[in-house]
């Protein structure tokens, strides 16, 4: 009940998806570095908050200044330029490459599997920019790497399941450890304006409609 209707709509999918993610996908731990990739976006800045929490070093990777500050008022240790040369950018931080990746936009997945250090995990939960390249399986083996697949479906398997992992969402809202950004709100008849907005993608945070 003292959880806000705006703050349960902007919330609450993309929340379970990133809590899902950093528990289940790979459940990150104190002093991990982790690579979020849009992490100026809805998961990413919740990912980033979520990581941040539990005592990690955040490298986020955002295409633009303000999705970038996003990123850094979310808890990222460092904001990387997601254009060309970003890759040469996280090295340069990360020299052994970092314990984990998380991968949502599918054609990078090459370079997050290049970025990660010997023994890391990629996490791979989406094809923002297209379907990845196979994987050789040699490349994971020659340096141990994991290659794990997250989709938030095959967690949400009752009604019991759903309500707990809420729970525990709502109750990092309360605690402060979650804040959610809402970037814009349009009323349901101006729907297509929201889409006009997300397809400029020059929002960080969620748009909500309001009916």
């Amino acid at each position: 009940d003292d959880i806000a209707f705006d703050t349960a709509a902007a919330l609450l999918l993309q929340g379970l998806t990133a809590q899902f993610l950093v528990e289940d996908s790979h459940a990150v731990h104190a002093g991990e570095h982790v690579l979020v990739h849009a992490a100026g976006g809805g998961v990413g800045q919740l990912l980033v908050q979520l990581a941040r929490a539990k005592g990690a070093h955040v490298i986020a990777l955002a295409s633009s200044p303000e999705k970038r500050r996003a990123a850094l008022e979310a808890g990222a240790t460092h904001a990387v330029e997601a254009g060309a040369g970003w890759v040469e950018h996280v090295r340069a931080i990360a020299p052994d490459g970092v314990d984990v990746v998380y991968d949502s936009i599918g054609r990078t997945l090459t370079d997050s599997l290049a970025l990660a250090r010997t023994g890391g995990t990629v996490v791979f939960y989406g094809m923002a920019a297209g379907d990845p390249d196979p994987v050789d399986p040699r490349v994971l083996m020659d340096r141990s790497l994991t290659l794990v697949g997250g989709d938030l479906w095959n967690v949400l398997t009752s009604a019991e399941v759903r309500q707990q992992k809420a729970d525990r969402l709502f109750a990092s809202v309360r605690s402060g450890a979650l804040a959610v950004n809402v970037a814009a709100r349009f009323a349901l008849r101006d729907g297509a304006k929201a889409h006009a907005l997300l397809e400029g993608r020059g929002t960080a945070g969620k748009v909500l409609l309001i009916p």
